[in-house]
């Protein structure tokens, strides 16, 4: 697979800067020409010329917006600037540039099996684009997204994701707390762990996989052990890993 063609950085404006959590920034950019890109892509922010942030890309290009999920955790530098480079920009009325469209782990619109869907904190940006994708096209696959936090309160899309489950017999939405308060009723520990409990075999399944790189590569050995074919597993961090 290769890269959607907008990799030349491009003009875009900040449409909002909102907290979705108190680390957890929603950031929705406006580009100023046409792009085109597929769900699961990333981006580029270009902070300069020699510092390049990558984010996934979190809307449908349908929407003729960019959203990001950027989480700003306590002691994390990397992200920080990125933001901090946002609002700074915002705040003077300029745009920020961006390369669009890149990565190799973006959904496979043709194929027709079951899909899995497995994020780790804001690794839910890259599997809710896909989400939104598939929900989009109106595909008969059942879709099971699996989204882990380490606290009930990063769910911060739970709600919507409760509603369409709600509404589709095809997608299901788990998420995993990995430290829960004593009123979380739902599932807890590893994220991973949670689909290797729910599924005797992968073997059928087209799995998209984001988070932390470590999170990545425990999840991908495991899933194979349990059946999954390494060619039906996406995730651009298998690149590093």
């Amino acid at each position: 697979m290769t890269n959607t063609a907008n990799t030349s950085a491009i003009a875009c404006k900040i449409h909002s800067v909102a907290a979705l959590t108190s680390g957890i920034s929603k950031v929705v950019l406006s580009p100023e020409q046409a792009v085109d890109y597929r769900a699961g892509h990333y981006l580029q922010l270009v902070l300069s010329a020699a510092d390049k942030r990558p984010f996934s890309i979190a809307s449908i290009a349908s929407s003729n917006l960019l959203e990001l999920h950027i989480g700003t955790p306590a002691g994390d530098t990397w992200s920080s600037a990125a933001l901090t480079h946002i609002e700074q920009q915002f705040q003077a009325g300029l745009p920020v540039m961006a390369e669009i469209g890149l990565g190799q782990a973006q959904l496979r619109e043709n194929s027709k099996r079951p899909v899995i869907l497995l994020a780790g904190g804001t690794g839910f940006s890259y599997v809710y684009a896909i989400a939104q994708a598939l929900r989009a096209a109106n595909t008969s696959q059942p879709v099971y997204l699996y989204w882990g936090v380490r606290s009930e309160d990063a769910l911060y899309y739970q709600q919507q994701l409760q509603q369409w489950a709600s509404s589709s017999k095809q997608f299901r939405f788990i998420p995993v707390v990995q430290q829960p308060s004593a009123d979380w009723q739902g599932r807890t520990g590893l994220v991973h762990e949670a689909v290797l409990a729910d599924f005797v075999s992968l073997e059928a399944y087209d799995i998209y996989i984001a988070g932390p790189f470590a999170m990545a590569g425990i999840a991908r050995d495991a899933f194979t052990e349990q059946g999954a074919h390494r060619e039906y597993m996406f995730a651009d961090a298998f690149a590093y890993i």
